[in-house]
């Protein structure tokens, strides 16, 4: 009889601890989903150090010959202009030369064209002062007063300078810590209204810097811009405790 009331009371501790452990365990687990996700973003203003400049040219006469020497004398006219706004002609580099006989169109309409050659080539000119390269292209109207025929061609959209930022590597680590930082905060007030404790992290996702227009207006692009805007948003998952 006293063995059967041991064995009785050994089996009711056995379910008690039992109950106790699994009920731990499910509280542990329940403390682990608990975690709130929070975005922190860093932005700077930054002003481009390259700028990219193709300036389309077209010569049009019936002897190509003199279409030619016309487009040399517009490419000499060029490189004038460049070099008296102070840009520096040695980056400018001559591409995409093309000839084209409005009398091999065999998908004319019959008539014939005012000029049968029309010579393109363009001027890319690279430089790393885009102050010089934007004030260059707002006076553009200098060379067709000299007898320049400019086109912009649809692989260069409008003509104008592309402006390019180089220096992102240079500033990721302190915008990520920035980013990164001002997540942390948005957690930490989250936690004091929820009246919980901040735990460790549970995962996080850097994000992708952009590169965006510094005014953000319809039709106007990044590219276009020489003051841009960096961006970087951090999204960080927080366990909470308590």
């Amino acid at each position: 009889m006293e063995r059967a009331t041991i064995r009785s009371i050994i089996l009711a501790v056995g379910v008690v601890l039992s109950g106790f452990l699994i009920g731990a365990g499910f509280a542990k687990g329940r403390s682990a989903d608990r975690y709130v996700t929070v975005k922190g973003i860093s932005e700077r203003e930054v002003k481009a150090d390259l700028a990219i400049w193709p300036i389309r040219l077209v010569a049009a006469n019936n002897d190509l010959t003199q279409a030619h020497n016309q487009l040399q004398r517009n490419i000499a006219l060029v490189r004038q202009f460049l070099a008296n706004k102070q840009i520096d002609t040695n980056q400018a580099a001559l591409q995409d030369f093309s000839v084209t006989d409005a009398y091999a169109n065999q998908f004319g309409n019959g008539e014939r064209a005012t000029n049968r050659y029309v010579i393109q080539q363009t001027i890319v000119v690279r430089s790393t002062k885009p102050d010089l390269v934007l004030s260059a292209s707002q006076q553009v109207a200098d060379l067709v007063s000299g007898g320049v025929v400019l086109s912009s061609g649809e692989q260069y959209g409008n003509g104008g300078p592309t402006f390019v930022f180089t220096g992102l590597n240079k500033l990721k680590p302190e915008m990520i810590g920035e980013a990164t930082g001002r997540a942390r905060e948005s957690a930490q007030q989250f936690a004091r209204d929820s009246h919980s404790d901040l735990g460790g992290i549970r995962q996080a996702s850097q994000g992708v810097f952009e590169i965006l227009a510094r005014d953000q207006a319809q039709g106007i692009t990044e590219a276009s811009q020489i003051m841009k805007t960096v961006r970087v948003v951090s999204t960080v998952d927080y366990f909470l405790t308590n």
